[in-house]
């Protein structure tokens, strides 16, 4: 089973998690998003699409599940996971080039991506990096590095954590067994992507226009 495939039939892999592993399952939901938020390397890893799919299976009798256990477990898992992840940052500015072998295990794109989404938008980023894949691991890694007082750091972590934990559980749970939704889950997660980027897409077109303008 590849990632990829794993994140585009969550739906269907958490049934199998489920199955198995019954109420251990909210255990494994809080490693997945507090390795996903966490640990800078896997940013890969599924999130909103995993609470969305975890929530619809909750309001399933058959399923055996706790909507509010759900929602206390991602909620969890992403503030611990960014408060983790902030120190991890903060611990490689420390470091300087002791440790360059970090450096090349992290996605250096996606990196510079998430600095200059940073940078435009100062700490409310911390907040707005929760709804975009990729972004939301690099944001609490940046704000380490950059020096950001940990107490508004907290602040933004704990409101970020609570609106896009609270926001995926719900449509999930309103949505999630709509049969239509059932039926076309990966091509909605696709499409869920292409909306949560597409923030960064207009930074960088916007970005690009005013470059062309000045060498103009």
């Amino acid at each position: 089973m590849t990632i990829i495939n794993f994140i585009l039939h969550i739906d269907h892999h958490l049934i199998e998690i489920v199955n198995q592993f019954g109420n251990w399952t909210y255990l494994i939901i809080f490693a997945i998003i507090f390795i996903e938020t966490g640990l800078v390397i896997f940013p890969f890893l599924p999130g909103d699409s995993l609470i969305f799919a975890a929530s619809s299976l909750a309001v399933n009798p058959e399923y055996n599940l706790n909507i509010w256990w759900i929602y206390f477990a991602v909620l969890l898992a992403a503030i611990l996971g960014d408060a983790c992840n902030y120190e991890i940052g903060a611990w490689s500015v420390r470091q300087g080039t002791k440790h360059t072998w970090f450096n090349r295990l992290i996605n250096q794109k996606n990196r510079l991506a998430a600095e200059n989404f940073f940078n435009r938008h100062g700490p409310i980023t911390i907040v707005i990096g929760r709804f975009i894949p990729f972004i939301r691991t690099f944001v609490p890694f940046i704000s380490g590095g950059s020096n950001m007082h940990y107490g508004k750091f907290a602040l933004y972590n704990v409101i970020g954590g609570i609106i896009w934990s609270g926001l995926f559980t719900v449509l999930g749970a309103f949505f999630g067994n709509i049969p239509f939704v059932k039926e076309h889950f990966s091509m909605l997660l696709i499409a869920i992507i292409l909306i949560s980027v597409l923030p960064i897409l207009i930074v960088a077109l916007k970005k690009r226009i005013k470059s062309k303008k000045e060498f103009h």
